[in-house]
């Protein structure tokens, strides 16, 4: 995976839009409003936080070496994955789905029915 792949996977995701609040270095991809992922664009090797489970973001840090607890972030809800060709692209991708999910769960039910007719 590469900053090409993690864009376009995101952006096919229901109700992501990419931002750059924290500067011109940073991506930021929401879902409604909220983060569910950030990537620094010039980070080598290349990785990214997302949101997870407070139990599964350990059991994957204990797991995985590329697993990290989250850069500048509440580390008991964000991990650093670090892409370095050690897990495979469909894992790093239920990662990503895990955390779009959470941030999805966490939306009021509204918009949680709203997201799911344009399904």
């Amino acid at each position: 995976m590469n900053i090409e792949t993690l864009q376009k996977y995101c952006l096919s995701k229901n109700g992501v839009e990419e931002t750059l609040p924290f500067g011109p270095e940073t991506l930021v991809y929401k879902v409604h409003g909220k983060i569910f992922l950030l990537c620094g664009m010039d980070s080598s090797p290349f990785q990214f936080n997302v949101k997870c489970d407070p139990d599964r973001a350990i059991e994957l840090r204990e797991e995985y070496a590329s697993v990290q607890p989250g850069y500048h972030m509440n580390k008991k809800h964000w991990n650093t994955v670090i892409v370095d060709g050690s897990v495979g692209v469909k894992l790093l991708n239920e990662w990503i789905d895990h955390s779009y999910d959470l941030v999805v769960k966490s939306l009021p039910k509204k918009i949680q029915e709203e997201m799911n007719k344009k399904v």
